[in-house]
This record gives C-alpha cells, sequence and structure tokens, in this order.
C-alpha cells in the first residue's frame, strides 16, 4: 500500500477517533468523559499503524488501558508509576520519529498525571485542552490532518464548556 493510501485510511480512522474525543470533552461527567477517552486512545492506537507511528501505536494502548483503569476507579499509585513507567520505557524503545516520537510519550504522561490527582471536571477540562495542545503538533508532523482538525476543535469546544462549567459555579 503507498504512502498516500496510508495516511488516508490513518486520516479516515483517525476521524473516527475525533468522534469519541469530541464526545469525551461535551460530558461533565468524569466516569462518561474516561469511557468515551478509551475509545479515542483505542481507535488512535489502529490509526498510528497506517502513519508508522509505532510510538503512537504503543502510547495510544497504554492510554486505552489507564482511561479502563479510571473508569472503574482501579488507578491507583501504584498503577500510576506503573503506566507512566511503561509509557517512558516502551514509548522510548520504539520511538522511530526522533523528537516528534517523544510527544505522546509526554502527553501520555502528562495526562496519566492529571488523571491520577485531578479529580473535578473542571481540572480535567484544562489538562485535556493542555493534551490536546501537545497531540496537535505530533499529529501535523505525521500528517495526520484528521487528528489535527479534531483536537483543535476539542480543544476550542473544552475551551468553551470549560468556561460555561465556570460561570455556571
Amino acid at each position: 500500500m503507498s504512502l498516500a493510501w496510508n495516511i488516508l485510511i490513518g486520516n479516515g480512522i483517525s476521524f473516527i477517533a475525533g468522534i469519541f474525543l469530541i464526545i469525551s470533552y461535551c460530558v461533565n461527567d468524569v466516569k462518561k468523559a474516561y469511557k468515551y477517552q478509551f475509545f479515542n486512545a483505542f481507535i488512535l492506537s489502529i490509526s498510528s499503524v497506517f502513519f508508522f507511528s509505532w510510538t503512537g501505536v504503543v502510547t495510544m494502548l497504554i492510554a486505552a488501558s489507564r482511561n479502563l483503569f479510571v473508569y472503574y476507579d482501579r488507578l491507583t499509585k501504584n498503577w500510576t508509576i506503573f503506566f507512566l513507567l511503561i509509557t517512558v520505557v516502551l514509548g522510548i524503545h520504539v520511538n522511530n520519529l526522533g523528537f516528534v516520537g517523544l510527544l505522546p510519550v509526554f502527553a501520555i504522561m502528562e495526562i496519566t498525571l492529571c488523571n491520577y490527582y485531578l479529580k473535578d471536571i473542571k481540572s480535567l477540562k484544562i489538562g485535556f485542552i493542555v493534551n490536546s495542545a501537545i497531540y496537535i503538533l505530533y499529529f501535523l508532523t505525521i500528517f495526520d490532518i484528521s487528528s489535527v482538525a479534531m483536537e483543535s476543535i476539542t480543544a476550542l469546544i473544552g475551551l468553551v464548556s470549560l468556561i460555561q462549567l465556570v460561570r455556571n459555579k
């Protein structure tokens, strides 16, 4: 399969993942947000194969697993440390994109720390927005234009949702 087809298929799959990301930003329930974040990460792991981003595949599978732990209220301190360590070790080991390949590692570490330490929806939305910013840079460099668009839209939606949440409290 040619690189052009890989990019096209990868973008199609990423678009589907982005729908779940948008949904996760729109809900005001932490548990539901992580359910949709699980689907987003799992589907992005599949699209990463088409972009030849092995760091993306590994970190998205780790993120999907971690999101399940959060969803089921099982993300303890020990599991948080485990997810951080496995992200660094495996992410660096499979990195084939230089500094760009480290961006998903940074993003997964950032959001894993947010998952463990932040429990209110306002703080989590801020964590999601920061995470989106990191991923926008990463997706731009691997030509995942669907994810750039979806991350940009979700960051904007997350920002609007955050502002509404702050105003309503």
